[in-house]
């Protein structure tokens, strides 16, 4: 699918420096939603300056079509479809195709698209060997970021990203074996053998049954985890332009093939800003300890000179209420009274729910609990430790990165990525020889 070129508006900013009076007119684009953009491609070249903007809030880094988010009023739309109908009537797989390729497939092509993932669901053997090379306690993303970058060398016949058909196998390839590689992960750091993956069973099924079967007994997946576990995967498949997705489409402006590409997402995920915030939020509860202890914690979630923060409530995007979190509290309430767990943190959980939503608080300024405090609580009850809630993350969004590099390398306006800098150091010093200096 080739991008369609954002369209130069009839509207213009002008620019003027104030040192020369010279005045510089930028043309402004603008894409089917959002805000529109001022091209500032010819500023430097014209005014010999550039424009300055940390972490890049307000810089279009690209043209997408794929994920459109309105954080100011709670919209996440994938090709246009919400993320609550896809939420509540499709698949993670559907959702794959749908990212990939831009449209839910009909009955006969989903069939032909999961019978071609499945296919790729097995990791080459001698993977073990690398996996046996890491120390017993190693973290389950240090473990996934080595694997995954590893893979070029093991499935170097499909890393043309010039080919249309080699850059097709290498998106299959990373969508059906990440759940291979993430389970993998997760048996290796429990010293329990590995469980190959069963092509009867859906994506999240076999995901859940290589993770926590073991050869000594059957393990029946309960329909409530599995659709919780798929949902978990779709309300994660993509976010636009976020941190981990920023570093695919920059590592993959340079020519890298797609494996080093997305290790490059997983380990910008890793970070506890991003990607480790519901693992985060099971830290702050086991910090809170108590039902008593939470009018204590809300009122220092609320003193701006108390370093404690309430995490997993209000979102950096999202200033209405999170769009996931909505279809994810349903799927919390649904796992934990199936499996009736009876565990003192996940009911100090749910009172912290209940007791922040009543808040005026935490209601006026609208910090309403988001998908990373209930994918917490629902991985600690389905049994996942919280060393493993990133590498999950990272298996569900990998969809969302290949989709995103995939649109990059197709896009013929794209070039190798160069941000610029305002140097603050030294101008200019002569050397000094060893002996002279002090």
């Amino acid at each position: 699918m080739n991008v369609k070129a954002a369209k130069t508006t009839d509207a213009t900013v002008t620019v003027t420096d104030n040192s020369t009076g010279k005045t510089f007119d930028l043309p402004v684009l603008g894409g089917t939603l959002g805000p529109r953009a001022i091209d500032v491609r010819k500023l430097y070249a014209e005014t010999g300056m550039f424009t300055y903007d940390p972490g890049f809030t307000s810089t279009a880094s690209c043209e997408s079509e794929i994920t459109y988010i309105d954080g100011d009023v709670g919209i996440l739309r994938h090709r246009g479809y919400s993320i609550e109908e896809l939420a509540e009537n499709s698949d993670y797989l559907e959702v794959c195709h749908l990212l990939l390729y831009g449209d839910l497939p009909n009955a006969d092509r989903k069939q032909e698209f999961e019978a071609t993932i499945l296919r790729h669901t097995m990791v080459h053997e001698q993977l073990l060997y690398l996996y046996r090379g890491f120390r017993r306690d190693a973290h389950p993303m240090a473990i996934m970021v080595g694997v995954v970058g590893a893979m070029s060398a093991f499935y170097h016949d499909s890393i043309d990203i010039d080919d249309p058909t080699h850059r097709m196998i290498s998106a299959h390839r990373m969508i059906a074996k990440m759940p291979t590689i993430a389970a993998m992960a997760y048996k290796f750091s429990v010293g329990q053998p590995f469980t190959y993956p069963r092509n009867d069973l859906s994506y999240a099924e076999n995901f859940l049954h290589m993770t926590f079967a073991v050869p000594t007994e059957e393990y029946i997946v309960r329909p409530s985890v599995a659709k919780a576990m798929d949902r978990i995967f779709i309300l994660h498949a993509d976010h636009e332009q976020n941190a981990s997705t920023s570093t695919v489409r920059l590592a993959g402006s340079s020519g890298a093939n797609p494996f080093a590409c997305i290790a490059a997402g997983i380990s910008s995920l890793w970070g506890p800003a991003h990607g480790g915030a519901n693992e985060a939020v099971l830290n702050m509860l086991n910090e809170i300890g108590s039902k008593e202890r939470i009018p204590e914690y809300l009122e220092k979630a609320k003193n701006k000179d108390d370093p404690f923060r309430l995490m997993g409530f209000g979102h950096r995007v999202y200033k209405n209420y999170d769009p996931r979190a909505a279809v994810l509290r349903q799927s919390t309430h649904e796992v934990l009274e199936e499996l009736g767990i009876d565990d003192p943190l996940l009911e100090l959980a749910m009172e912290l729910e209940r007791i922040a939503l009543e808040d005026e608080y935490f209601v006026e300024r609208k910090l309403f609990p988001n998908v990373d405090f209930y994918s917490g609580i629902i991985l600690s009850a389905i049994g996942f430790p919280t060393s493993m809630f990133t590498v999950l993350f990272a298996l569900a969004r990998t969809v969302g990165w290949v989709a995103q590099w995939k649109e990059m390398i197709e896009d013929p306006s794209q070039r190798i990525g160069r941000p610029r800098q305002i140097f603050t150091g030294e101008a200019e010093r002569n050397f000094i020889t060893l002996k002279d200096r002090l």
